[in-house]
């Protein structure tokens, strides 16, 4: 099957989310049978990247009527078909599998998680209310796609708060639900995000949770996510401050500029 040929037989079923220099990134919405045959719809994330189909697409899996922990292991199960398909277009094939496998794969317990890079979202409760995380970059060379990278994470998984610049101190302020900050986390480790002194995309290597709390009654609740540049130290206390947050504030952010 021609790559073009595989296009063709998408075309009525997926939706452009997004090109991007290196690959074109799309979704395509699905349905399965569950583990009692009901019908469970599925939204499949496809990125192709421009050598594909020689490597693996990027994959991400979504549905409501799922865990989050199901999803990952769904997502887990295309990535090993996908291996027995490279140097051929296989997204056609990827989903009809699915379709096909879905009711095995749910019926399965969650704990076959494979992949090491979910041990960051293991501890997953499905319902632990609004939490706060606060993250430190040490660095962000291509800024501007980095940002316009973090911007679709938190708008994608709903989640509120700052990206704050403030001299050479750059930080992430995440509000929203716990799984979704986990799955964030999952992200922001795993994916090319930024570039290193070469120029060469690379994965986020130099980032640390400064603190993790449950949202309590002094603290504000973030309406938006918002990108903002503060002139001084005492700019940034502020915006702490009005957040609930001034006592985090001296314990975590201050020992980054002393």
């Amino acid at each position: 099957m021609s790559i073009y040929y595989e296009y063709f037989l998408l075309e009525a079923h997926w939706k452009d989310i997004g090109h991007e220099t290196d690959g074109v990134s799309f979704r395509i919405n699905t349905n399965g049978q569950g583990f009692l045959d009901e019908n469970i719809p599925l939204r499949l994330s496809f990125h192709l990247p421009a050598t594909y189909p020689s490597c693996l697409p990027g994959i991400s899996v979504n549905s409501e009527h799922l865990t989050r922990a199901q999803c990952i292991v769904i997502k887990e199960k295309l990535l090993e078909q996908a291996k027995t398909l490279l140097s051929e277009p296989m997204i056609h094939e990827l989903v009809l599998w699915i379709q096909q496998h879905l009711k095995h794969i749910i019926g399965q317990p969650e704990t076959t998680v494979s992949s090491e890079d979910y041990t960051l979202s293991k501890s997953i409760t499905m319902d632990d209310g609004t939490w706060i995380t606060l993250l430190h970059l040490d660095h962000m060379r291509a800024k501007t796609k980095y940002i316009k990278t973090v911007e679709k994470w938190t708008s994608n998984l709903r989640l509120t708060g700052r990206l704050m610049f403030c001299g050479k101190v750059i930080l992430i302020l995440l509000q929203g639900d716990r799984n979704s900050i986990k799955e964030y986390l999952i992200l922001q480790k795993t994916s090319k995000v930024d570039v290193d002194s070469s120029g060469k995309k690379c994965k986020e290597k130099m980032i640390s949770i400064l603190f993790e709390t449950k949202v309590q009654m002094e603290h504000k609740r973030f309406l938006a996510f918002e990108v903002k540049e503060y002139s001084s130290l005492d700019e940034l206390l502020k915006e702490f401050e009005a957040a609930g947050l001034k006592e985090l504030f001296s314990e975590f952010v201050l020992p980054l500029v002393k």
